[in-house]
C-alpha cells in the first residue's frame, strides 16, 4: 500500500532529510525549494547544493516573492495547519514528539488515501487515486526506478 511519510524534525538539517528520502523512500530526480539561504548558495561552498550535485538531483527554485510558484505545497501547508494542527492542539496535549508524529502519520494516511481533493490535478480524487490513474502529470516521468 502507498504511504506518504512526514517527519517532525527538531533539528533542521536539510541534508539529513534529503538523505533519508532519497536513500530509503523515494529516489529524487528534481526538488523544488524557495530561495532561502538554507537551500541556495555556491555549489562548492554550500552543503545542500553540493549534496544535490553529487546525487544528480536537479534543483529548481521558486521565483522570489512569488508563493503561487509553489502553490500546491503552499496549499498543503494551509490544509495541514487548518485540518490537523489547529484541530489537534485544541483537543490534545502532547507530552512527546513521538505521539504527535503518530497522529500526524494517521492524518497523512487519511489525507492521501481517503480525503478527496478538488482542483485541476486531483479533480475530486484522492492523491493516491490520482497517482495510480496515470494522470498526465506523471506521464513521461521515469518512475520505473521507484
Amino acid at each position: 500500500m502507498y504511504r506518504v511519510l512526514s517527519k517532525i524534525i527538531l533539528n533542521r538539517s536539510q541534508i539529513k532529510i534529503l538523505e533519508k528520502l532519497h536513500d530509503t523512500l523515494l529516489p529524487m530526480l528534481r526538488i523544488l525549494t524557495d530561495r532561502g539561504t538554507e537551500y541556495c548558495g555556491n555549489v562548492e561552498q554550500h552543503d545542500y547544493q553540493f549534496y544535490l550535485a553529487i546525487n544528480d538531483i536537479d534543483h529548481t527554485k521558486t521565483k522570489a516573492m512569488s508563493p503561487q510558484t509553489n502553490g500546491i505545497c503552499e496549499r498543503f501547508h494551509k490544509t495541514i495547519l487548518q485540518e490537523f494542527y489547529q484541530v489537534t492542539f485544541r483537543k490534545k496535549f502532547y507530552a512527546n514528539v513521538e505521539t504527535l508524529q503518530k497522529d500526524l502519520d494517521d492524518f497523512l494516511n487519511y489525507y492521501n488515501n481517503e480525503r478527496t481533493h478538488q482542483g485541476k490535478v486531483c479533480n475530486g480524487r484522492t492523491p493516491l487515486e490520482t497517482l495510480l490513474s496515470g494522470k498526465p502529470v506523471w506521464n513521461g516521468k521515469n518512475l520505473n526506478q521507484i
